[in-house]
């Protein structure tokens, strides 16, 4: 039986994207930050194999959530689907980090390393990140303090690392678009279910995911181009080697 992973996924788009594949018949595997929200995921999605544990501003959970992730793979795929938003990146996580890098950036690279390789991953980003910038002129604070869309730059870029790095992955990143969710606001003009559609169609590798090179960027659940900086595999090390160094793992071979 097919065996996704999905952080994030206690609500939103994470939590609807579960209960899609679930419906579909696969096994999914969901997260949450804390034991509090765990249970609440738990009476949304009863169905779901389990739902483990980690706040991802920290270094020590989120390595250890890879490594609880890993009892109970191999995955199909492992979704990246947590996030924060706009004013996290001046609140301190527990690692001390700024939340923003580390729940957005940092930790998609570390679960990434750590967790056994599956047959697809997605990065989730935003049309947000043509707005980003990269971060890596040698300022670390600079890095830490990245805001939202430089963030979802770092999950496009980081989604075309695994692409070249993993020839035998297949690694995307998908813009949901500005969408009903507590991230999105009640306003929010585009439709949820492009988003859950789109995330689904990456996870199981159908419709434009299966012919789509790997590192491709989606949305609505189609082939769309990713700006002109996320494409620059100079950059694309550079930022590499700078997570590299804050979070002690490295991308294995």
């Amino acid at each position: 039986m097919p065996r996704f992973f999905i952080t994030g996924s206690s609500d939103g788009l994470g939590l609807l994207t579960a209960q899609r594949l679930l419906s579909r018949g696969h096994s999914v595997v969901l997260h949450a930050r804390s034991s509090a929200r765990a249970d609440e995921t738990r009476a949304k999605c009863p169905k779901a194999e389990v739902i483990l544990i980690g706040d991802l501003t920290s270094l020590e959970e989120t390595k250890a959530l890879a490594a609880e992730a890993n009892r109970f793979g191999p995955y199909d795929a492992v979704l990246h689907n947590a996030g924060v938003y706009l004013g996290m990146e001046r609140v301190p996580g527990k690692s001390g980090l700024p939340s923003l890098f580390a729940v957005n950036t940092l930790a998609p690279y570390i679960l990434t390393c750590l967790i056994d390789k599956p047959k697809r991953l997605l990065f989730v980003s935003s049309g947000m990140h043509r707005s980003g910038r990269v971060n890596v002129d040698g300022d670390e604070e600079k890095l830490l303090r990245s805001d939202y869309s430089d963030s979802k730059l770092h999950d496009v870029m980081l989604a075309k690392v695994f692409a070249r790095r993993w020839k035998d992955v297949a690694s995307f990143s998908a813009d949901p678009g500005w969408v009903p969710t507590k991230m999105g606001g009640r306003s929010a003009p585009e439709n949820i279910d492009d988003g859950v559609n789109t995330f689904v169609m990456a996870a199981l590798g159908e419709g434009d995911a299966t012919s789509a090179n790997t590192g491709a960027y989606f949305k609505k659940s189609r082939v769309h181009d990713s700006s002109s900086l996320a494409k620059d595999e100079a950059l694309q090390e550079r930022l590499v080697k700078e997570l590299e160094r804050i979070s002690g793992v490295k991308i294995p071979e």
